[in-house]
């Protein structure tokens, strides 16, 4: 892994379609303007977050939305994780994110894996398996950055997932997403600290920003966090590009001082992954 700097866009994201994407658009190229090697979107960019919505804006693949991501990423030449949009294939819809590389060619998709049903009493009712499918794979993709591996949102309530993920070599997980004013407070900042810990992985977390008139009021507060749990940078809840440095050594540093992922008892437990 070498160093780098990522910049989070955390985007107001609204009703039109086109106004998202030339949002992003233009805020990609600020980041990349500003040093920025992966630039990581949140999820459901390019629309509103809720099922009417996954079915109505769902675009197979290459479409509008990949099409313009793929431009992005070429002409900036950075790595570019498009936070995720719903897909449309085979007549299914799933909650995919693309990654590009700096040639704008797409060189791994996370479709999300682990489906965000939920019916929490006076809080957040929501039901992803009423329109979504949930994807297979886990993803991790070899890059000149580092081995990077992809989650979405409820993805990081599985710490089996994210095992299998550094088992596979991953040292940087991105993670599109958008908790809520229920979850959120309750359990953002601690599931992406946890995942770092618990793997010694640097987490980069991309939300949209809050807005209290939308039907789904994402919590924010995209971040990144350190192998050792620290975190790094905190947008808060306005639009703003969020920026953070990947440090090799202070990975490599973590690793070897607490080196807790040489220390599983292989003998007694293991992780099986159906790849």
């Amino acid at each position: 892994m070498k160093n780098f700097k990522v910049g989070i866009v955390q985007m107001n994201v609204g009703n039109d379609k086109v106004k998202n994407i030339e949002k992003a658009i233009r805020m990609i190229k600020e980041a990349a303007d500003n040093g920025a090697e992966l630039v990581l979107l949140p999820e459901i960019f390019m629309c509103p977050y809720n099922n009417q919505c996954f079915s109505e804006y769902a675009e197979e693949f290459p479409g509008e939305t990949s099409k313009a991501m793929m431009k992005a990423a070429k002409e900036s030449s950075i790595y570019l994780l498009a936070g995720s949009i719903p897909e449309k294939s085979d007549g299914k819809i799933y909650n995919s994110s693309y990654f590009y590389n700096r040639e704008g060619v797409l060189i791994a998709k996370h479709r999300k894996m682990h489906l965000f049903d939920i019916n929490i009493e006076g809080g957040q009712k929501f039901k992803e398996s009423d329109v979504l499918t949930p994807g297979d794979d886990f993803t991790v993709v070899d890059t000149d950055l580092g081995k990077i591996g992809i989650a979405i949102c409820y993805d990081v309530r599985f710490p089996e997932y994210f095992r299998a993920m550094t088992m596979l070599g991953a040292e940087v997980v991105l993670l599109p997403a958008a908790f809520n004013m229920t979850t959120g407070p309750a359990h953002w900042e601690m599931s992406i600290r946890m995942r770092a810990v618990d793997n010694q992985i640097y987490m980069i977390a991309a939300a949209p920003a809050r807005d209290e008139s939308s039907s789904y009021v994402s919590y924010a507060n995209s971040m990144v966090v350190s192998p050792w749990g620290t975190i790094e940078a905190s947008a808060g809840i306005d639009e703003k590009i969020l920026y953070s440095e990947v440090n090799s050594g202070k990975l490599a540093k973590v690793r070897k001082e607490l080196p807790l992922l040489k220390h599983l008892r292989k003998d007694k437990y293991a992780l099986k992954i159906n790849v």
